[in-house]
């Protein structure tokens, strides 16, 4: 059975998504695959209630607890490890791994990013499309890499940027669109490891 880990720090949208396309498209038998574990840096994430609804495990190595960047990212590994992961997923996780964590799962460590990169890597993604005039924005799939938001890209899916669109309107509208992309881009890639 190929396990996969689900790593997230809110209300885990894209997380359930995944969930239920597994369900939906019965991974457990047409790809031998499952979300075996949900591991939050936060306590608090609402997403780690509806893993346990679904029988998921649902675990929270807290970041505030750590020393160092490095420390968190080994206890974060122990936990993940625990699962024998086939694939971990990166999905609202809001934490810089560091390169040590990345190259222990590289080739198997995915990430979804609210752009069409290589535009607009890091944060406030929407503001800076709207700001640059873009008529296209989107969403990645890629592999993680030691540099931020620049891994292997897998899928994007693109939306247009409308007259008047707001942060919010455009960030609800990639969103929709990630959870249709990637779902796919997760099977596709569990058909090759």
């Amino acid at each position: 059975m190929k396990n996969i880990v689900i790593l997230i720090s809110g209300g885990g949208s894209n997380m359930a998504a995944i969930v239920r396309e597994a369900q939906r498209g019965n991974w457990r038998e047409t790809l031998d695959a499952r979300v075996a574990a949900v591991i939050s840096n936060r306590a608090d994430a609402g997403g780690l209630a509806l893993a346990r609804e679904q029988k998921i495990a649902a675990e929270v190595v807290d970041h505030k607890g750590f020393e160092s960047r490095e420390a968190f990212d080994a206890a974060l590994a122990d936990a993940v490890d625990r699962h024998q992961p086939a694939l971990v997923v990166l999905a609202g996780f809001m934490r810089i791994l560091t390169p040590a964590f990345v190259g222990r799962y590289a080739g198997r460590l995915l990430n979804i990013h609210p752009s069409l990169l290589p535009a607009f890597p890091g944060l406030h993604t929407h503001r800076r499309a709207i700001e640059a005039g873009c008529r296209v924005a989107g969403a990645t799939v890629h592999l993680v890499t030691p540099e931020l938001d620049h891994g292997p890209i897998l899928a994007q899916a693109a939306v247009p940027v409308l007259p008047g669109d707001s942060e919010e309107t455009l960030a609800a509208r990639v969103l929709t669109q990630e959870h249709l992309l990637y779902p796919r881009a997760i099977a596709g890639l569990l058909r090759t490891v």
